[in-house]
């Protein structure tokens, strides 16, 4: 199949985004916790609340970027493919490389001490259940492989459904992501309470509503290349700002905050970050070159696998630059320098024959 070359480039600055984000988050932390940010957070002065507000709240679109990437490939799945061919192709392409990585952070971090016996027999006992102790980045993998579930489901209703009937779900979508904003102002809405988290809008909440997005960007959308530009600007724009404040204007330096509350901004199905993941897509879609330079594409091939491993490396590399730096230049260099590192590591990987069983 043909590469889609403004994808290769998505892939590529998405998977930085990811790097950057748990850069960002050793610098709130809650005293004593991991180096990914917990249920408490704390910001130690000024310089961080900014510096982590703007790295962190940017980054924020990638993951629903990889989301749309996904569903922009996949979605509606070949007509002439079963749902089992389908689940077969996406399991071989994920699961082997995915499960390594699991063992891997299940097991590695004990010849540095950074996890106990005890806690690498609990990860090893929980590995199908859930991602290990110090892998909290692998959370996305659970969400993708839903996404992956339910696309031979509404394949069929992607191939008829005409642009109105998709704008509808999208509209509905959009709405659903105003609950948080709903939820904190005006308490429980639309049929939720104790007993039932199933609102009125659920069945068109969550990454589903970017599957058909990117559906409806790849099949429906006619502006042109100057409109989807501008657009494009204007959403990210709005989107980058109200995600970035949202985080800023609670994160007071000094006090304990709750991740969650100071958070809200910055959930990935929030209205404000699907406008900022919806304008900078459409801004990418605006690269129509041939083809993408040879180190975007390996790097777009192997991004997979830097996601799997970065945060065995991006610890060391923070204990580094932080020493040394201040916060903005250490989050950025963190992220670089990760990233960096990551790509030799996986391109080194998949010289050998079994290679894409570990990165993919």
């Amino acid at each position: 199949m043909k590469r889609i070359v403004f994808l290769d480039y998505i892939r590529v600055f998405a998977c930085f985004l990811v790097i950057l984000v748990h850069a960002s988050e050793n610098f709130y932390g809650a005293p004593g916790s991991t180096d990914m940010a917990g249920p408490q957070s704390f910001l130690a002065n000024e310089a961080d609340r900014l510096w982590v507000s703007v790295y962190d709240g940017f980054s924020r679109m990638a993951v629903p970027l990889f989301m749309i990437v996904s569903a922009f490939l996949l979605a509606p799945m070949k007509e002439e493919q079963s749902m089992w061919q389908f689940y077969r192709q996406r399991c071989l392409r994920i699961l082997p490389p995915f499960f390594i990585f699991m063992l891997l952070y299940s097991t590695l971090p004990m010849l540095w001490r950074q996890i106990d016996g005890e806690t690498s027999m609990k990860d090893l006992s929980r590995i199908f259940l859930n991602f290990p102790t110090l892998a909290g980045h692998l959370w996305f993998m659970y969400p993708l492989i839903s996404l992956y579930l339910f696309i031979p489901i509404i394949s069929p209703w992607l191939r008829k459904a005409t642009a109105k009937e998709e704008r509808f779900f999208i509209g509905l979508f959009v709405l659903s992501t105003c609950m948080p904003y709903l939820n904190r102002w005006c308490g429980e809405v639309w049929g939720q309470c104790f007993w039932n988290e199933y609102h009125m809008l659920w069945y068109f909440s969550g990454y589903l509503g970017y599957l058909v997005l990117a559906h409806y960007i790849r099949v429906h959308l006619t502006w042109n290349r100057s409109k989807r530009f501008i657009i494009g600007t204007i959403l990210m724009v709005i989107g980058a700002v109200w995600t970035i404040y949202s985080f800023y204007v609670q994160a007071i330096p000094g006090e304990l905050h709750s991740t969650p509350v100071i958070e809200i901004g910055w959930a990935f199905c929030t209205i404000n970050c699907v406008l900022l993941t919806t304008g900078t897509f459409l801004m990418f879609t605006c690269i129509k070159r041939p083809q993408a330079p040879k180190l975007v594409t390996e790097t777009s091939k192997l991004s997979y696998g830097m996601y799997l491993m970065h945060m065995l490396i991006l610890p060391y590399v923070f204990g580094i630059c932080n020493p040394v730096m201040s916060p903005p230049l250490a989050i950025f260099a963190t992220a670089i320098i990760t990233y960096v590192v990551c790509y030799i590591i996986a391109k080194l990987i998949s010289l050998f024959k079994f290679g894409k069983y570990i990165v993919g």
